[in-house]
């Protein structure tokens, strides 16, 4: 017979309780993980088109009423971008340091401050419209005054890391290095906006100066990069096709520090003593009429690279918004040179600039949708 303690069930040890492992970051949200700070450029490239349109000089029947529509998509694009880029933070941290820390994606965070910008300049031009001037003001002095602070942060915080951390060359060079300094440039030319709606003496010729100093800066930045640029394009040769459409962002700098010098010398009579206002609105014609030349020309140039890219094989990339925001700056670059000088020639500069914009729009807007129906935008 066998022992009673054979017989006896044995005692089962406790079962230790094991804990679900966390949930790996890469997986949650993963749509996300890959939305770097270049979809900035598609709301700016929206954004502009309403600005741009509502201020055109030959004015038709529904423009106006598309350019709300237009401002409305824009701000909605901004919510629903900010909003993902946060879950791009909390979720996927260690690409999102990896961005910064990239050369080829951190000059990018520049168009984050000049979304912002945009966005609240539309706002006061036809957002006005449908969430009245009171309400206009509060919006745009919030993206005003957030959109400057990340502008000047980016412009100094991108070229340190450039210098300290990213491992450049010269034949890396390209346009794209510009994004970060032309963000105070979008300030000083959309902060005149503001400028009626502040109390008369100190306030209002601080906020000119302010902006006079940040096209300062701007223009002072982009004549360093500049010699850079395009000396990489004489020695190295074209970009590679998928960069080819930055080439489009050397109007940036050009046809927005136009807009800013012709809208100071707008608001200068309310800000400023009469001689300073008269030299201001002088300055804002001698400035304007020759880098609008330069402008023109590098169009010429970009427009024949884009060209022979295209007949290389060129494929589209969200480089293609790099077509929109910079020639909408040539737009109200024009638009301002009319008001001052009164010729028609640039009256009809700044509906021809216009035409290409909408079409340049059109184009990325339709394969950016399409890329984000397939799932390829976002699969990195």
């Amino acid at each position: 017979m066998a022992p009673l303690a054979q017989l006896e069930p044995r005692t089962r040890s406790p079962r230790t309780t094991r804990t679900a492992p966390a949930p790996d970051p890469v997986r949650r949200f993963p749509a996300l993980r890959h939305l770097g700070p270049n979809w900035y450029a598609s709301v700016m490239g929206t954004a502009i088109i309403a600005n741009a349109g509502a201020t055109l000089p030959f004015q038709f029947t529904g423009l106006r009423v598309a350019c709300q529509i237009v401002w409305a998509l824009s701000a909605l694009a901004l919510a629903v971008l900010l909003t993902a880029r946060a879950g791009h933070w909390l979720h996927h941290r260690d690409q999102a340091r990896a961005h910064l820390l990239d050369p080829a994606v951190a000059p990018f965070y520049g168009c984050l401050a000049m979304a912002l910008l945009a966005v609240g300049g539309g706002t006061l031009i036809v957002g006005k419209d449908l969430i009245g001037t009171t309400a206009a003001v509060a919006v745009d002095t919030v993206l005003f005054t957030a959109g400057t602070a990340i502008g000047l942060a980016a412009a100094v915080t991108v070229p340190f890391l450039m210098v300290t951390r990213h491992q450049l060359e010269a034949s890396s060079a390209t346009p794209v290095w510009l994004l970060p300094v032309v963000a105070p440039m979008v300030s000083a030319a959309l902060g005149p906006l503001l400028i009626p709606h502040l109390a008369a003496g100190q306030a209002r010729e601080a906020m000119l100066l302010a902006c006079y100093a940040m096209f300062g800066i701007s223009l002072l930045a982009t004549l360093l990069m500049l010699p850079l640029i395009f000396g990489r394009l004489v020695v190295s040769g074209p970009l590679p096709l998928p960069l080819t459409p930055t080439l489009f962002l050397v109007l940036g700098p050009m046809g927005q520090s136009v807009t800013a010098v012709n809208q100071l010398a707008d608001q200068a009579p309310t800000a400023i003593s009469g001689p300073y206002a008269d030299g201001l609105s002088a300055f804002a014609v001698v400035y304007g009429v020759p880098v609008i030349g330069f402008a023109l020309l590098w169009l010429a140039l970009a427009v024949a690279m884009v060209v022979r890219a295209a007949r290389s094989g060129m494929g589209f990339a969200m480089t293609w918004w790099a077509f929109t925001f910079p020639i909408g700056t040539c737009v109200t670059g024009a638009e301002g040179l009319a008001r001052h000088t009164g010729l028609i020639a640039f009256e009809w500069l700044a509906v021809g600039l216009f035409a290409v914009l909408v079409a340049a729009w059109l184009a990325a807007a339709a394969h950016t949708l399409r890329g984000l129906t397939t799932g390829r935008l976002l699969a990195g």
